[in-house]
């Protein structure tokens, strides 16, 4: 139906399209640093048309007392634990085959940014539970991965 429109309207699809575009928020931050490399990171996927945003992830207390549990997949602290959800979390919009009825879909995207250099080990517990996190998402037909430079939009 999008499709229909945009084919038929192209200029209102495109002038849409400005309107709805976020740009990513990107800070300076010293090479090197895994900051540097999400916010390069952050920078090619809006060049690739791949909208991320920021996934923050942890807990806290609120003022009355009860705990407050917040980003994907941490539903519980042993859940967290097993698994880990990316630092950057977002979509790439994918236009559909005619064998799949021609419509536009989000395909689910998320990176893990690390600092230059880095590569998982088998004592990285924490690098483990990103990684079953990419795998998870990867198993379900979304595009996850770590990223410890750019290039992972190509």
């Amino acid at each position: 139906m999008i499709a229909e429109w945009e084919a038929r309207w192209p200029q209102a699809a495109a002038e849409l399209r400005e309107m709805l575009r976020v740009e990513a928020e990107v800070r300076p931050t010293a090479p090197g640093t895994e900051a540097r490399v999400q916010s390069e990171v952050r920078l090619e996927a809006a060049r690739a048309g791949v909208r991320l945003f920021r996934n923050n992830v942890g807990a806290m207390i609120d003022d009355n007392g009860r705990a407050i549990r917040y980003g994907l997949a941490n539903d519980s602290a042993a859940l967290n634990a097993r698994i880990k959800s990316g630092d950057l979390i977002g979509w790439r919009p994918v236009i559909v085959t005619p064998q799949m009825i021609g419509r536009r879909i989000a395909q689910f995207v998320s990176r893990e940014c690390k600092r230059p250099g880095w590569h998982l080990t088998p004592g990285d517990e924490r690098g483990q539970a990103q990684a079953r996190w990419a795998a998870l998402v990867a198993s379900d037909g979304g595009d996850a991965c770590f990223a410890n430079s750019v290039g992972t939009f190509s």
